[in-house]
């Protein structure tokens, strides 16, 4: 008798809000490039909806729906967030809900108060007409061929004071049209039980998907996801290492593999999960932060054993010490006595390394790696610096050009603009080239420089721009004397990559970062004529 197939997982839909919400967070701010860069990982990663800001709050975020409606992405959908109209303005009058319907995006998230105090005391209007605004505005979304999902903000505190009025809220969005109701727990502050009680009362009175939305106030976001999950949550609203303002939002990176891996949802498309690690790491370095060393999944140290023994039980069952594998998200085992870096993780997935069959050469390209993150590389932004390295190591690696010496200025008086300018002096097979340029700052001014002198050779270096750039110090406690880390990301017509430097001195660690991402796009030029 043939068995009967096991049915499907059950689907939780993953809505990440890195781009809105997490901007909110003290110290992170994005620019467009990185914003664009962020959505493209996230989609890569399967995350099933973006949302990537407020269209009317700033030009920048407009800009961001208008180039990201041109970009052929493969798994998400991008989400424009916005308010309900304002009392006493018509729908079609409110700039808000005329720049959602302006707005390239699809799906439109609104937001309106589910908190009958808020509604009276800082909206300073009626409950009826809070819910007329909402009606409106959903209705108006709607009409102009939206998808819309619902943000009932305050839900949980407002379902605990006026739960009648709470739940009307919802059910005038929902006959207003609103495809997802979203639970929010704006102030952080409420507990697993309520969260459960509340979401399995919710969906016994309304027959439309529910979403969660919580902050981690009391360092309960992610708990209170998963238990809002069972209680009848069809999707889990988050961010990217639980990024968000005051103590932040759901950790998505802590959110999906539990969901998945723990409580058998579906969640993101088969063997995105490995890309999680990657993804938890990428957008700390976008935005300019250290990795947390414990974060659970992602982190650094999750899967770090030191010696004794742990180390001699996790040689013969890693299951001793560790609750699942850390490969199903990207993640390295690590042996802290012998100082296993994570390198490995980055190896695996190079293209030049997966055939490569010298198992000795790959653990001198391990151990090479290893020494360079000690004194301070990272790698997981900066693979076209990592492709040097093992292009080296397996000996289709040629320089282009021998540096002689460099020189930066910077002239500044009190009545004037400070102005850079450098000088880069090379050897172009035998030939000397000494150029002089101007820039917006050093590093601006040593890459236009850098360019003169290498265009006549190398024309094709005139298509590449370099996009970002950012310095970390790595050893903070030498203060001035410190080791700093730059990271560049350059991009052509089709692709983006990032390059890393690290010196004590600023400019030569941007020098070094220079050179590796022109270096990178010659020899990427030279396979392709191969």
């Amino acid at each position: 008798m043939v068995p009967a197939p096991k049915s499907k997982p059950p689907k939780v839909e993953i809505y990440d809000t890195t781009l809105r919400d997490g901007t909110q967070a003290e110290g992170i701010a994005f620019s467009l490039e990185d914003k664009l860069q962020i959505a493209a990982k996230l989609d890569d990663l399967a995350i099933d909806y973006i949302e990537g800001g407020y269209p009317l709050s700033n030009a920048k975020d407009e800009e961001f729906f208008q180039q990201i409606s041109q970009t052929k992405l493969r798994n998400s959908q991008i989400v424009a967030f916005g308010m309900t109209r304002k009392k006493g303005v018509r729908p079609s009058e409110d700039l808000g809900l005329r720049a959602l319907v302006k707005c390239p995006a699809q799906v439109v998230t609104i937001v309106a108060k589910a908190w009958d105090m808020q509604v009276k005391k800082v909206l300073n209007a009626s409950l009826d007409e809070n819910l007329k605004m909402i009606s409106d505005s959903v209705k108006y979304l709607k009409k102009r061929d939206r998808e819309v999902f619902f943000d009932a903000e305050h839900f949980f505190d407002g379902y605990q004071e006026n739960p009648d009025y709470a739940l009307k809220v919802l059910q005038v969005a929902a006959e207003a049209g609103a495809s997802r109701l979203v639970l929010c727990d704006t102030n952080g502050g409420a507990m697993c039980a309520q969260v459960q009680k509340i979401v399995a009362a919710v969906a016994q009175n309304i027959d439309l998907p529910l979403a969660i939305h919580t902050h981690n106030d009391c360092g309960l976001a992610v708990a209170n996801s998963l238990v809002a999950v069972q209680a009848g949550a069809y999707q889990v609203q988050g961010t990217i290492n639980g990024f968000g303002e005051r103590s932040g939002n759901a950790d998505l990176c802590a959110v999906i593999p539990n969901l998945a891996l723990k409580m058998g949802y579906n969640c993101l498309k088969r063997d995105s999960l490995k890309k999680l690690t990657e993804t938890s790491r990428y957008v700390y370095e976008m935005a300019n932060l250290n990795l947390p060393m414990n974060q659970p999944f992602v982190g650094v140290s999750s899967f770090a054993h030191k010696g004794g023994m742990h180390v001699h039980a996790v040689s013969k069952s890693s299951r001793c010490y560790e609750h699942v594998d850390p490969e199903t998200v990207g993640n390295t085992r690590r042996v802290l006595i012998s100082e296993l870096s994570g390198a490995s993780n980055l190896l695996a997935k190079n293209e030049k390394l997966a055939l490569l069959k010298d198992r000795n050469l790959v653990r001198k390209i391990l151990k090479h790696v290893q020494d360079r993150e000690n004194q301070g590389y990272q790698f997981e932004t900066a693979e076209a610096s990592f492709d040097l390295i093992v292009r080296r190591f397996m000996g289709n690696y040629h320089s282009f050009f021998e540096l002689d010496h460099y020189r930066t200025v910077i002239l500044k008086s009190d009545a004037k603009e400070s102005v850079s300018e450098a000088t880069v002096k090379i050897l172009i097979n035998g030939k000397v080239e000494h150029r002089v340029a101007e820039g917006h700052g050093p590093v601006n001014a040593l890459d236009l420089a850098l360019r003169k002198a290498l265009t006549p050779h190398f024309p094709i270096v005139q298509d590449m721009q370099l996009m970002d750039y950012r310095v970390r110090v790595v050893n903070s406690k030498n203060a001035t004397a410190a080791k700093v880390r730059v990271v560049i990301e350059s991009r052509d017509q089709t692709d983006y990559w990032g390059t890393i430097g690290v010196s004590e001195n600023i400019i030569d660690a941007s020098w070094q970062a220079l050179v590796d991402s022109i270096e990178y796009k010659l020899l990427r030029e030279e396979d392709k004529q191969r």
